[in-house]
């Protein structure tokens, strides 16, 4: 008698670590400030086991610094560390997934950036550079918030030009600048 009683406790239990085990893996956690790719706000959720699976993006605000190695009107070469804080459109999710992939601030990223940078020096020469940072900048910011926003990003912090270096050659005396009195 107790036997069978031990018997039927060890199957009923059993069965309910199955079951429990299936609700397990039917839910899914999206912290604060994350969403998943069906842009489900944070909560626990519900999924269909091994048919679907959630993709959680990180939609904070995050920091990345691109350097970039372009050149003047004057031919220059100036080298630029661009320093952007990101985070992405909640509502692009699905977008985001299906055209770019999870790493896309490890391709959208560097590549607007070089392209906008390239675009915007190239319209000035080394001196320029650095006389008019201010308008240099703030055209880096603006063209990059706005090839960004093409992708689903939204550009918080946008320090244009954080750091810059040019040529050795352009910052040496030319020897025909030189005047004797």
């Amino acid at each position: 008698m107790a036997v069978k009683v031990f018997e039927s406790i060890g199957k009923f239990s059993m069965a309910l670590a199955v079951a429990g085990g299936m609700v397990n893996s039917a839910l899914y956690n999206v912290d604060a400030v994350h969403r998943a790719d069906i842009v489900v706000r944070e909560g626990t959720h519900f999924l269909i086991p091994w048919v679907q699976k959630p993709i959680i993006f990180d939609c904070c605000s995050r920091p990345r610094n691109v350097p970039v190695i372009t050149g003047s009107k004057d031919l220059q070469n100036v080298n630029i560390t661009q320093r952007i804080f990101f985070w992405l459109v909640a509502s692009q999710l699905p977008h985001i997934y299906t055209s770019i992939v999870e790493d896309y601030d490890e391709r959208v990223l560097p590549s607007i950036t070089t392209e906008i940078l390239k675009s915007v020096v190239a319209r000035f020469d080394a001196g320029e550079l650095i006389t008019q940072r201010e308008l240099v900048s703030r055209q880096v910011s603006d063209d990059l918030t706005e090839r960004a926003a093409t992708f689903g990003l939204i550009l918080d912090d946008v320090r244009a030009m954080a750091s810059i270096m040019l040529n050795d050659a352009f910052l040496l005396p030319h020897p025909r600048n030189h005047c004797e009195i």
